[in-house]
């Protein structure tokens, strides 16, 4: 299959068969991308995800964009962000002629609140295999445990202050500590 229609159609079926939002995406995203296709690593899929937050719009278009760009460059980035978009434009506009009609029967009730529950803890899996190849020694665990807290603590923070604050922490550690093997030597 040609790589752009491949591209296409694996954000399309990662876009069809999440329910949730960008964050219900990561579990689906992590196994396509990185265990099936291999177009990113797990470190790689990391820093998407962690750029995907900070910049403006959904983390898995933002994902989706950077590993097609990486693949196929701008053609890549559009082909991938529409695969991932098209089935909610979809998907939404066939709800939306139709729920009106049902939302007041209590299995549709039900089946909302079963499925949020059920992206609840595909969201959790998505972080615990996440947090494996994140945290890898004391610094990343203190700074992990310090973002986790301060997130928290101050929801009305911006997440892009603890991303940015975490990246500061990870530079200044870097740099502290190139710069005590160079004074060993």
């Amino acid at each position: 299959m040609p790589l752009l229609l491949d591209l296409f159609c694996t954000f399309f079926r990662v876009g069809l068969f999440t329910f949730g939002g960008g964050y219900a995406m990561l579990p689906l995203l992590q196994r396509e991308i990185v265990e099936k296709k291999k177009w990113a690593t797990e470190e790689e899929l990391l820093e998407y995800f962690a750029v995907g937050q900070c910049t403006p719009g959904i983390i898995a278009v933002n994902t989706a964009t950077f590993v097609g760009c990486k693949q196929k460059g701008l053609t890549g980035g559009i082909v991938a962000s529409l695969g991932i978009v098209s089935p909610s434009l979809i998907i939404i506009t066939v709800i939306a002629a139709v729920l009106e009609n049902f939302a007041h029967i209590p299995a549709v009730q039900n089946a909302f609140a079963g499925i949020r529950v059920a992206v609840c803890v595909l969201i959790l899996n998505s972080v615990v295999k996440l947090l494996k190849s994140a945290v890898k020694d004391k610094l990343t665990l203190i700074v992990f445990l310090v973002v986790g807290v301060g997130a928290a603590l101050f929801r009305q923070v911006s997440p892009i202050w603890f991303i940015l604050a975490a990246a500061l922490v990870g530079i200044t550690a870097r740099v502290w500590l190139h710069a005590g093997k160079e004074g060993r030597t």
